[in-house]
């Protein structure tokens, strides 16, 4: 049953996946300036792969099912697969800034996939917070800075896919962490995910030339292979299991803050009333969903625990 107010740690384990992932986008394109996209996404999954089904092994020790399989394959094929390709391909075909604006389709998609699928109920004052922090985000990015042209057109729907496939991962993973530890299915997540972008990405990550790249460009590929795949991935999954994936997908409206607090720390600009109003409404929209009660949960939800 999820929980009226969840724990603490959720937020902050939230948070930090927010503040670590708000520099994907920057230092993802730096190092596509180096690094051919399919090669940046296989340095993620053969690095966090291994190491997560080792931490699984270690921690957990738990063994999936045979049903379970296909649960943790189609997680990984919409969490890793789909999600990783698409965002590296289509980062390297748009703007860091449309990039950005686009991410707030994630918390819209999520409610979309949860209703339709009936994983969680969506209330009217739940979609209220939701609509109250995406369109604090969607304030704070300019959304009429968002590019059109036929230059950033593939890239755009790539991430905007790309999204798509992150929500139906994030509903997706609620019912199967009822009965399997968060570790243990993000560690098949990748074994499966991972398992297409090592196959594609082979030849790419032979051509890299390794010994040319530029202090900042590994800096780049270590923060993008550490923080927004391993670690994130770890406590995003951690977090649905104690929360839900509405607040989860919720969260993602943080970012743009996360961007404007490090153009304000690092290019000297300003934080004005756009950006002070559209925070203002970030925070209140997820103060609105931690909050307010869920909805009773359904029957079936109930017998599982």
């Amino acid at each position: 049953m999820e929980k009226s107010r969840p724990d603490i740690r959720v937020h902050l384990a939230l948070l930090f996946v927010q503040f670590s992932f708000g520099g994907f986008s920057v230092f993802g394109k730096y190092v596509l300036g180096h690094v051919h996209p399919l090669a940046l996404a296989g340095m993620r999954v053969l690095f966090a792969g291994p190491l997560l089904m080792l931490l699984a092994l270690r921690f957990d020790r738990v063994r999936p099912k045979g049903k379970d399989f296909l649960s943790l394959a189609m997680l990984g094929f919409f969490g890793v697969f789909v999600n990783q390709l698409l965002f590296i391909i289509g980062l390297n075909y748009t703007t860091a800034t449309n990039a950005s604006i686009l991410m707030p389709s994630i918390p819209v998609f999520t409610v979309a996939v949860a209703m339709a699928m009936g994983i969680e109920r969506i209330t009217w004052g739940r979609s209220l917070g939701i609509g109250l922090a995406v369109a604090g985000a969607l304030i704070m990015l300019q959304v009429t800075q968002f590019s059109l042209s036929e230059n950033t057109a593939l890239g755009n729907l790539l991430i905007l896919i790309n999204t798509l496939s992150y929500s139906l991962f994030l509903v997706l993973a609620r019912p199967v962490l009822l009965r399997i530890p968060p570790l243990t299915v993000i560690a098949w997540t990748f074994v499966f995910g991972g398992s297409g972008i090592a196959l594609i990405s082979a030849y790419q990550l032979t051509q890299v030339p390794y010994a040319e790249l530029p202090p900042l460009a590994w800096t780049g590929i270590v923060y993008v292979v550490l923080f927004p795949t391993l670690i994130n991935y770890v406590l995003n999954t951690w977090a649905i299991k104690r929360s839900s994936s509405t607040l989860v997908a919720t969260y993602t409206t943080l970012q743009p803050v996360v961007a404007t607090a490090l153009a304000v720390m690092l290019l000297g600009e300003q934080f004005g009333m756009r950006e002070v109003a559209g925070f203002v409404l970030i925070i209140a929209g997820l103060l609105w969903i931690t909050f307010r009660a869920p909805a009773k949960p359904k029957r079936e939800d109930a017998q599982r625990h």
